[in-house]
């Protein structure tokens, strides 16, 4: 059961809330404005759940009371305990939505996403790979309604993607996307195999959540700052001039590197956006590292060397291994089309767990 001193106090703030946004309690101006606005929005949703409970629990007393009175036909009667039926089916959704909505929030989720994707072992087939799952998480991206933009890439010899990085604007993009970070396996029959063997190959995902300078600051004097010549494919000038840039942060050892613009200047400010992400993700980590014996049971750590999902292309499925789920459609999973039924029940599994964990401390 819900605690009615809960539902109170979340009530109370929100009326609170409204009252000096609407000017009722002083002007309220500049950033306390913003934390408030804030603060307003993400407490709405949930006021208008218990506000729904509350009516519905209501109905339930009332119905009750109705029926034990008496006075009512045969047929009032009857529709009469149709509708109490319905509304007490309906609580324990209600509540176990409000329990949901009261989770603690993970502060990242409503950032905007760095991907950064590397072909595993397999040689060329890998890198073949990891071209698949960015061209699935771009596809996937537009049917969110997200942006997408390539900040670096590194093509294979046969046209495969041997690294890339890029980055996912949006609504709630880290929220959605957190889970993938891990190791993708693939098992199919590669374009250059003449014997119709099907072979195992991997690639890498890390998705970070973008750090604002808010988030993370980093001291010029911890950044030495190497500029070199750029290599490979990029234009005449990029591979002319001394544009390519590599950042490291000392205290962490971070190493980033940056040479697709043919401007130094653009892959200095590039370099330094997936730099601040990265640190800010390790700092993430090493918070949820802490809390991770608690947690024995979560969905994942995010950790890139952990095997999170295997697309078996002869049998047409994908399986991620962290909730035993398996999908038949793997042609539409790889699409982006399908990607959201598997996304979605991680980030159910991780609320049920996170509930689970929250209900066993009370």
């Amino acid at each position: 059961m819900l605690p009615e001193d809960t539902l109170k106090m979340i009530l109370s703030r929100f009326e609170e809330l409204e009252a000096a946004m609407a000017g009722e309690m002083g002007d309220v101006a500049g950033e306390d404005f913003v934390k408030m606005s804030r603060e307003y929005a993400e407490l709405k949703p949930v006021v208008e759940t218990i506000q729904t409970f509350q009516k519905s629990r209501s109905e339930v007393s009332d119905l009750e009371e109705m029926l034990e009175g008496g006075d009512m036909d045969a047929e009032m009667a009857e529709l009469a305990q149709e509708e109490l039926r319905e509304l007490k089916e309906a609580l324990p959704d209600l509540e176990h939505a409000i329990k949901l909505q009261l989770l603690p929030k993970d502060d990242a989720d409503e950032k905007n996403a760095i991907l950064e994707l590397r072909a595993g072992t397999g040689g060329d087939e890998a890198a073949l790979f990891a071209g698949d799952l960015m061209r699935m998480y771009q596809r996937y991206s537009e049917t969110m309604g997200w942006r997408c933009e390539t900040m670096s890439f590194s093509e294979s010899d046969i046209g495969g993607c041997k690294e890339a990085v890029i980055k996912v604007t949006g609504s709630n993009v880290f929220a959605k996307l957190k889970f993938e970070s891990g190791v993708h396996r693939v098992q199919r029959v590669p374009e250059t195999e003449t014997g119709g063997r099907i072979h195992t190959s991997a690639a890498t995902v890390a998705v970070l959540p973008e750090a604002e300078e808010i988030d993370v600051q980093i001291d010029e004097k911890d950044v030495r700052v190497d500029i070199f010549r750029a290599s490979g494919p990029g234009g005449q000038s990029v591979n002319t001039t001394d544009s390519a840039v590599r950042l490291t942060h000392i205290p962490t050892g971070i190493v980033v590197q940056q040479q697709d613009e043919k401007s130094q200047h653009k892959n200095k400010a590039k370099a330094m956006s997936v730099l601040r992400s990265r640190i800010y993700e390790a700092e993430r980590a090493a918070k949820a590292e802490a809390r991770s014996a608690e947690r024995k049971g979560q969905v994942g750590s995010g950790d890139r060397s952990e095997r999170i999902r295997t697309y078996n292309f002869p049998q047409g499925r994908v399986t991620d291994h962290r909730i035993n789920l398996t999908l038949y459609k793997l042609d539409k999973v790889i699409a982006g089309e399908a990607l959201d039924e598997i996304i979605d029940a991680l980030i159910a599994e991780d609320q049920a767990e996170r509930l689970a964990e929250v209900e066993g401390q009370v």
